[in-house]
């Protein structure tokens, strides 16, 4: 079985040294959710505007295979026209 590495980048980045075997790149994406779902409900709190986050999965040969990408911020406000 394929060995998966799960690396997180932010404001505190978590490298992934043992990996995980999976039977696939379908079961290593259903994991990577959950454990992004762990970590927003984990760290929601500590979360400020403006951070970007990561999750990046590699194969065995090291290979970014996908990745999450969220970056938190305000969305401008268009005054213009208002009185």
């Amino acid at each position: 079985m394929p060995c998966y590495f799960f690396n997180t980048y932010g404001r505190r980045s978590v490298l992934d040294r043992e990996g995980v075997e999976l039977s696939g790149i379908d079961e290593a994406r259903l994991i990577a959710i959950r454990h992004a779902g762990e970590i927003f409900h984990d760290e929601a709190g500590t979360l400020v505007l403006e951070d970007d986050w990561r999750l990046e999965v590699l194969n065995e040969a090291g290979e970014n295979v996908f990745e999450f990408q969220v970056h938190l911020h305000t969305p401008a406000t268009d005054t213009a026209g208002q009185n």
